[in-house]
């Protein structure tokens, strides 16, 4: 029993670190900021790769990655991999062009999309809280496009792109490591491409630019650390209580935007932002009582 607590906790301590470290990563995208988005994206596509090679030929895990290699399985990566490069160049376009609050947004929808994905693909049910959980998306979606007269595009690509890597990851059933090696390793001649022949000349690895090359290269180890915390909490704790955790980011987003830098927060983005947040505490409370229910069938 002793053992058992030992591990939940662990897996706990591993899951809130985990969506702290993606919580305050705005704070690293902003101090590079003036390098384009697409040439960030590259870098991160590329130190990537490079940590997660290291860490195959530390931890001998190639007899995992050739296990893993097939037709379907690289079909799946490669629409994996382009879901979450398309994710990571929304971000970090939204966190360099003062639209961090719309990076919120999406990742408080992301959970509902994939409410709704579970839905259609999996034939889960819909029981009344996750209904209603839903309309309320809807309607806040709705008003956004009835106030401002466009769709919220970052936030819908957001949630939209990340709920269907999601839902490609888990119909392939890959771990998390060598589905990000494989990942990366797809998207990498996009990132070199990227950087040789369109990249902006931002003095990479050139005298007196050494700043701003190793926070370039540190873009790697920013995403894949909070990665490999998530994959250390998921194989200790249920995913229902990470679930609990995942409003960490958003939440600390929407801190950073509005107290720190400055955004703009009107009424109609607070009602756009009431909505959601109605639809997550129905979720939350409904997930206690589900919670509450399995123990007592324990019991």
């Amino acid at each position: 029993m002793s053992t058992m607590d030992s591990a939940t906790k662990s897996g706990i301590l591993y899951g809130v670190s985990a969506y702290l470290l993606w919580a305050f990563a705005p704070l690293y995208f902003k101090t590079i900021d003036h390098v384009p988005a697409l040439d960030i994206l590259s870098h991160r596509i590329l130190w990537s790769f490079v940590i997660v090679v290291v860490l195959l030929l530390v931890l001998g895990k190639w007899r995992d990655l050739k296990a893993a290699l097939s037709k379907r399985v690289l079909l799946a990566m490669l629409v994996s991999a382009l879901l979450i490069a398309l994710n990571w160049g929304t971000y970090i376009y939204a966190v360099n062009s003062h639209q961090l609050l719309s990076a919120s947004l999406g990742y408080y929808i992301n959970p509902l999309v994939s409410i709704v994905l579970g839905m259609i693909f999996f034939k889960d049910r819909l029981d009344r809280p996750k209904q209603l959980a839903a309309w309320l998306c809807l309607l806040a979606v709705v008003f956004e496009v009835v106030q401002f007269g466009r769709l919220p595009w970052i936030a819908l690509t957001l949630a939209l792109s990340f709920g269907l890597y999601g839902l490609v990851r888990k119909k392939i059933a890959v771990d998390s490591f060598t589905g990000m090696t494989l990942e990366t390793a797809i998207l990498l001649p996009y990132a070199l491409l990227q950087l040789h022949w369109f990249g902006t000349d931002i003095g990479f690895m050139q005298e007196g630019e050494w700043t701003s090359s190793l926070l370039l290269m540190a873009a790697g180890p920013v995403t894949m650390v909070p990665l490999m915390c998530f994959a250390a909490a998921a194989n200790r704790v249920s995913l229902v209580t990470l679930g609990f955790f995942q409003y960490i980011g958003p939440s600390s987003m929407f801190v950073l935007a509005v107290f720190l830098y400055d955004e703009p927060f009107s009424s109609a983005k607070l009602v756009t932002f009431g909505l959601i947040w109605m639809a997550l505490v129905i979720l939350v409370i409904s997930s206690i009582k589900q919670l509450r229910r399995q123990r007592n069938l324990i019991t």
